[in-house]
């Protein structure tokens, strides 16, 4: 496998399916790796002018179908609610184009797997950003983890705390289960969370105990909502190795606390998202915090630390990586830990075991 983030080897021509947040990160990435932005399609031909606009896009398409029609499209973007991500990555697919979707991939795990048969029948590069997978020193933990430096894995602990709906007025279309689906603190922010602890880990979730809550039912603009602000879960790993993980988004004053830490029988490692230029290295013995410096790090850390060390680097870095990496894969490399359609059927997977588990308040496996 290759280490390198892989330049382009030809410009690529990227469509953009939504114009909110995501598309103005995935479009600012596609630009970093010199993509031809050819242009927008949205829920009307109003708001993808708008997108256009806003984003710096070539044209507005008249609708998705407009787009995928389109044979400048090579790769599509897709940044929309979530009830909507299977068809259109299936339309996209079907059209022959190469797919780059947000997460989660679908709402049920079963569509999302029809979606992973339909990439590799067709063989097209289809990924999903799980992009923490790309700060350079959650990197380094994984490279650090696999060559023993741990021991043998006994615990994991990790959490993903946010405030953005804290309060009963905060709203979103999130909360809607039509619109986001049947999982939404778990699914928007659990499944990185298990992403990065499975990729690090070099271990799957094998079974789970879950429990969730609905803290407002009832929010600015949404009534009866049915969808989770806060779930905690416990896990058994491949190895055995025991692990507990917190998931909310109504923890005040956390903007964004994705942490992990696995323990083993020789060290501990953590990895916070907040603090990302650092790796904290427990020993019985002693402690130590590890920076990032591209000339003390694993290959596959330092190809990813693009700035000299002390320079911070951040989430728009690691989505770029990202992107330029699934850019590398259209031209026929094969980068390592590029999250593909089947790591959002994972991630498909994993949210509708810890709905399980949340209804029958018991232990639920977890497929293979």
């Amino acid at each position: 496998m290759t280490t390198d983030v892989t330049a382009p080897a030809r410009t690529k021509r990227a469509g953009f399916v939504g114009g909110g947040f995501m598309a103005a990160v995935h479009s600012r990435a596609a630009r970093a790796a010199r993509a031809e932005l050819v242009g927008a399609a949205s829920s009307s031909p109003e708001r993808a002018a708008a997108a256009v606009e806003r984003l710096g896009l070539g044209a507005a398409f008249e609708s998705l179908e407009a787009m995928l029609a389109d044979p400048a499209v090579e790769v599509v973007h897709i940044c929309t609610p979530n009830a909507t991500h299977a068809g259109f990555a299936r339309a996209a697919l079907e059209a022959g184009k190469h797919v780059i979707c947000e997460k989660p991939l679908a709402t049920t795990a079963a569509d999302a797997a029809d979606l992973v048969a339909l990439a590799d029948a067709r063989g097209l590069v289809a990924a999903v950003p799980f992009v923490y997978r790309f700060h350079p020193m959650a990197r380094e933990a994984r490279a650090r983890v696999a060559a023993g430096e741990a021991g043998r894995l006994l615990s994991v602990h990790g959490a993903y705390l946010q405030d953005w709906l804290a309060a009963p007025h905060d709203d979103d279309w999130r909360v809607d289960r039509a619109v986001g689906g049947p999982s939404r603190a778990f699914a928007d922010i659990g499944s990185h969370l298990v992403d990065l602890v499975e990729f690090v880990a070099g271990e799957r979730i094998v079974r789970l105990n879950a429990a969730s809550r609905t803290v407002y039912a009832d929010r600015a603009t949404h009534s009866g909502i049915e969808t989770e602000d806060l779930v905690a879960l416990v896990v058994e790993l491949d190895s055995g190795a025991l692990g507990t993980l917190l998931v909310s988004q109504v923890a005040p004053g956390r903007k964004n606390a994705l942490s992990i830490e696995l323990a083993g029988t020789d060290a501990s490692v953590r990895f916070e998202q907040e603090r990302p230029d650092t790796l904290w290295l427990g020993r019985t013995g002693a402690s130590s915090v590890i920076e990032r410096d591209a000339s003390r790090l694993s290959a596959d850390a330092a190809r990813l630390a693009i700035v000299p060390a002390g320079h911070p680097m951040g989430y728009q870095d690691a989505f770029n990586a990202f992107v330029a990496d699934a850019y590398a894969a259209i031209d026929g490399a094969a980068p390592d830990g590029l999250p593909s359609f089947a790591d959002g059927l994972r991630a498909a997977q994993v949210t509708e075991a810890v709905l399980a588990s949340a209804e029958r308040r018991d232990w639920v496996e977890v497929p293979a």
